[in-house]
This record gives structure tokens, sequence and C-alpha cells, in this order.
């Protein structure tokens, strides 16, 4: 489902309704008196304005999404609901996602939420490690830009959710944040080359995470990215208590 979609859909068939009834029917009325006004006209002049302005914030502000996985532990947990700055990588169209004003790119490091290129309906949540012409090598739980080691200092157990993992520290671009590792365990290790116009995504929990290493993912294009996750807003995992800890937390 496209809520994206179904809601310029929605705003557009209310707006219609209503400035359809303000330049004809309401007239029509008013002359012939005691006619009283239909309900889809009613509703449709309570709703427009509500929905005039979530499609306005969804489509150029912020946007809601939810964490689903534990591709990004430590940095998100299951059942976070964040923040997308949909402004910072400029400003889309909804649905044709169309850049009508250039207000920066996507840089290393950021957690960016994005269309995942095989099945766009799916949002997918992810850091970016390659920008475009990059070459990202992933091999012993260690990144290299360029052939340049990113750096990475192991600080032992993870007290968690995923017992027997490894927590580490990492400075990718001038982002330090925490990544997650799991010994015996493995994923997929190689040299990527990133094409012009295309980015390299990582989850923070490097050996349980499905990202631009697999099929299925591989490469962002430029198109597919919604914005960058600023804010944790609520963690609820359900059918389990809200965490009123991680409300109000930055993303690193």
């Amino acid at each position: 489902m496209d809520f994206a979609l179904i809601l310029v859909v929605a705003t557009a068939l209310t707006g219609f309704i209503w400035a359809a009834d303000v330049a004809w029917l309401r007239p029509r009325r008013l002359a012939a008196a005691g006619v009283p006004e239909p309900v889809v006209v009613e509703y449709a002049r309570s709703f427009f304005p509500i929905l005039l302005v979530v499609l306005l914030i969804r489509s150029f502000l912020f946007e809601p999404f939810r964490i689903p996985s534990s591709s990004m532990l430590p940095t998100l947990l299951i059942g976070d609901f964040v923040f997308v700055n949909k402004y910072t990588y400029g400003l889309r169209l909804p649905v044709l996602n169309t850049e009508i004003l250039d207000l920066g790119s996507p840089e290393r490091g950021d957690v960016v939420v994005f269309r995942l290129p095989s099945d766009p309906s799916i949002n997918y949540i992810k850091r970016l490690v390659g920008l475009p012409g990059d070459s990202i090598t992933y091999l012993n739980n260690q990144i290299y830009v360029n052939q340049q080691p990113v750096g990475v200092t192991l600080n032992g157990p993870y007290q968690g959710d995923q017992p027997g993992s490894i927590l580490g520290r990492e400075q990718l671009g001038k982002h330090e944040h925490d990544v997650l590792f799991m010994p015996g365990r493995g994923s997929i290790e190689g040299t990527f080359i990133v094409p012009p116009g295309y980015y390299f995504m990582m989850g923070d929990n490097r050996d349980n995470s499905r990202d631009s290493r697999y099929d299925g993912v591989g490469m962002i294009p430029d198109g597919n990215v919604v914005g960058k996750a600023v804010r944790i807003w609520m963690n609820w995992d359900f059918p389990g208590m809200p965490n009123w800890h991680r409300i109000g937390r930055g993303i690193e």
C-alpha cells in the first residue's frame, strides 16, 4: 500500500469536491432556499485542510518511520519510531519523487531511510557508508573507504537483546556511533565500487543486516532516498510496554 499515493488522491479529491461546491453548487443551493448541504461536501470541507497539512508536512518536512528489525542495533531498537527529515537532502514531489529544490546531499555516516530498489513500496533504514565513486571494502569487521581503514574500537560484550554480540565504536565521516559484531556468524565481505548517482548502505548490526552487500538491496539510487533519520519520538515494541527513556533521543 502506497500511503503517499493514497494521501495525495484523498487530498485532491476532497479539494476538488469543496472547490466545485464553492464555484457551482453552493450558489444554486442559496438560490433555491432550503436545500441542505450534501453530506459529501460537508465531509470534504472538513477533511481537506487536515489532509493538506498532513500531506505538506509528510512530503516536505518530517515523516514518521517505525524500526521493524534489529539491523540497526545498537543505534536503533525494534519498536523505535523515528522522525525522518525530508528537506535536508532537497525537496521532492510526493509519489513522483522528482526533486524540485536541491538543499544538500547525503553525507557519509548519515542514518538514511530509502526505498528498496527491488520493491519501492518497502522502506529500509541503514547507515550511509559509500558515496558515489567510492571503493568500499568490508573485511574482518573493518570498513575501508578508498583503501583507508575506518576507525573502530571494540568495547567488549553488548549488554542488550542480542546475546554474544561485541559492541564497537566507529568513526564514519563526522559521525561517531556504536556498532555490533556477532563472533562466529560472519557476513558478506568484499570490495564494492559505488557507481555515480548511487550510495552504499550498511546496518550498524554488521553481521545481522540485509544491506548493500546483498542481492535484492545493492546500491541505492539517489532518487530512492527518502530522508535522514534525526530523532526518536517513541519506542513501543507491541505488545510490550513503551520504553519512555528513548523518547527524544537524537540519532548519531
